[in-house]
């Protein structure tokens, strides 16, 4: 492991904590819905991805933003299996929110579609997408009467089941990114049994998933909020026709990662030094 870059740690930090900060207080040009998209991801914390707000009243209002950090190399990847279904494959994605992660997934070729849906409950960010890539859609449109390509399902609300809504807009391609965690109860993401006993025409073809480890920032900034773990999975699944659908790795493709990723980096790579001293008992 190359720590290297941690001898930067210091004027690093502090221009993060600022453009936290500049979050925080509205500052950050992601609160003006009259920029561009690209203006607005524009040096997004990494902080404003992994908790909301302080001032957000989470009983009329869902995360800030988004309820967690995507990352360029899975949305190029989900991007890519949509392509393989053909030209201009139509995606919409379910309970949408603010079209963010919708947005940055339409970026990578693709034209996606929010539907708010019954359960929608508004961001605090309302409207946080890229009209060039996203648009939302009517909540009462019938998509069992037309079909869909592509069904998106990032984040179901807690104890909601769509599954029963996706699948009968017959899509060919069902992307499910959701977490197992639940609390007394309380799932953080849909219901236990979403997508599990699909008909037999439906074949999970790819899974992943991504753990956020606990403390991310506090371990690191100790006068930064503590965290609990959070593994976020994705499957995809597949009708039968596209049983044998695959894409290939990209791994030595070269692309831009957001700029919320290199804060990402910087911190696994702190805990990745903790750890290594840890293990030459080093610090406590």
């Amino acid at each position: 492991m190359d720590f290297e870059r941690l001898k930067q740690m210091g004027p690093f930090s502090d221009a993060m904590l600022n453009r936290i900060i500049s979050f925080q207080e509205k500052q950050h040009v992601a609160w003006d819905e009259s920029a561009s998209f690209d203006e607005r991801i524009k040096d997004l914390p990494l902080h404003a991805l992994v908790f909301s707000n302080p001032d957000r009243n989470p009983e009329t209002h869902r995360h800030t933003i988004a309820p967690f950090y995507p990352m360029r190399s899975e949305l190029r990847r989900i991007a890519a299996f949509i392509k393989k279904l053909g030209d201009q494959p139509r995606t919409v994605e379910f309970e949408c929110g603010n079209g963010f992660v919708g947005s940055l997934l339409g970026r990578e070729g693709i034209k996606v579609e929010g539907l708010r849906g019954k359960d929608y409950k508004p961001n605090q960010l309302e409207s946080f997408y890229d009209p060039e890539v996203f648009s939302l859609i009517d909540d009462d449109a019938d998509l069992s009467e037309t079909g869909i390509d592509a069904a998106l399902s990032i984040w179901m609300p807690s104890n909601v089941n769509l599954t029963p809504t996706i699948l009968a807009a017959k899509p060919k391609l069902i992307v499910y990114m959701y977490s197992a965690y639940d609390h007394e109860g309380i799932n953080q993401t849909g219901v236990p049994e979403a997508f599990n006993g699909l008909p037999a025409n439906y074949k999970l073809v790819e899974e992943w998933s991504i753990t956020r480890p606990a403390d991310l920032f506090h371990e690191i900034w100790p006068d930064l909020t503590a965290s609990m773990e959070e593994i976020r999975h994705t499957r995809i699944y597949a009708a039968t026709d596209y049983f044998d659908i695959a894409v290939d790795e990209d791994d030595d493709t070269k692309f831009d990662s957001y700029d919320w990723e290199k804060e990402l980096e910087m911190a696994l790579l702190g805990h990745e030094a903790k750890r290594f001293l840890h293990a030459k008992g080093i610090v406590r």
